[in-house]
């Protein structure tokens, strides 16, 4: 897979092509042209456009408060299914390059992986920079990790089986929060990363091959990553958490991956460096996809497959044998 396509765009599915043609035409502005503020109401408000309509229905979603060490309270959203026994939890963090996405943005994916994998999620708003820079994201990530773990049976879950994921940024903050949870014994049925972010650098094969014109540009991680973290921290674990020493005794890891994404090598290094540690790991890789594609489901009916794949990846972690 390193070895990328002469001609990249041949490598796209007919309905991702159809959909860059269709954001390409519609003269969307590039994410870098707007300011943080104006970038998050735009994917507020043009993301869900992409995303199944009406949402999943799903029996039990409310609004949660999740307190963090320094008295912020992150606001967070649990989905449910009905049940008479105490659920399984995957703490689920949104991808937005640390800047952008809100419980709104995936709202869908959340109520999918609820009813496809059995369990209940909390969807975590952590705060998200230029105002809240590295680590804040990461800080608020583990420590509703933590409270969760703690406070989880007032709300009807089993904190003996607790996942993390996330796609994107917050595929970053769950496989670094995975790494903790190693350190601190915190044990975890699984990770659960959608095309996460694993280096620091936009320097691998796939950065190249798919920088431009796959609907994540190498420009626009720059923006991101430059309202998130110092240029000094680029190369720290808890933000590339491929550099980490030792990946040995982390969760089982369920990955996913975009053919045609930037961060497709980053993800496969990924996915290598934990096997290499001796670390389960089930990666599919979503042939002819692009990034963001699995809150894009009415766009790109892939996603559908892929919300499948992790709910089939939940209910098997869950399932005590």
């Amino acid at each position: 897979m390193s070895s990328h396509h002469t001609n990249p765009h041949s490598r796209l599915s007919p309905a991702a092509r159809l959909l860059i043609e269709r954001i390409h035409r519609a003269g969307r502005p590039p994410m870098e042209a707007l300011t943080p503020a104006q970038a998050r109401e735009f994917y507020n408000i043009g993301g869900p456009i992409l995303d199944l309509q009406p949402p999943p229905k799903v029996d039990r979603v409310e609004p949660l408060q999740v307190p963090v060490r320094d008295g912020h309270a992150c606001p967070a959203r649990i989905y449910a299914p009905q049940s008479d026994a105490p659920l399984p939890v995957l703490l689920y963090l949104h991808g937005g390059g640390f800047t952008v996405g809100s419980l709104t943005t995936h709202d869908v994916l959340c109520r999918q992986l609820s009813r496809q994998g059995h369990c209940a999620v909390v969807s975590l708003d952590y705060r998200l920079a230029p105002e809240h820079r590295f680590p804040t994201a990461l800080h608020d990530a583990w420590d509703a990790l933590n409270w969760l773990r703690a406070q989880g049976a007032s709300l009807g879950l089993d904190t003996t089986r607790l996942a993390i994921g996330g796609d994107s940024a917050g595929g970053t903050l769950s496989a670094v929060c995975a790494l903790m949870a190693r350190d601190a014994g915190l044990p975890l049925a699984l990770q659960l990363l959608f095309y996460p972010g694993c280096t620091g650098r936009n320097d691998l094969p796939s950065h190249h091959a798919y920088g431009k014109g796959f609907l994540l540009d190498v420009s626009t991680i720059d923006w991101f990553f430059n309202h998130y973290i110092d240029e000094a921290d680029r190369d720290d674990w808890r933000f590339a958490p491929l550099n980490a020493d030792d990946h040995g005794g982390v969760a089982p890891a369920w990955i996913g991956l975009a053919e045609c994404d930037p961060l497709v090598d980053g993800g496969m290094r990924y996915a290598d460096a934990l096997r290499m540690a001796g670390v389960p790991v089930d990666l599919e890789i979503y042939c002819g996809m692009v990034h963001g594609f699995v809150t894009m489901a009415r766009a790109l009916p892939d996603a559908l497959t892929a919300h499948a794949d992790a709910g089939r990846a939940l209910k098997n972690a869950f399932t005590p044998l």
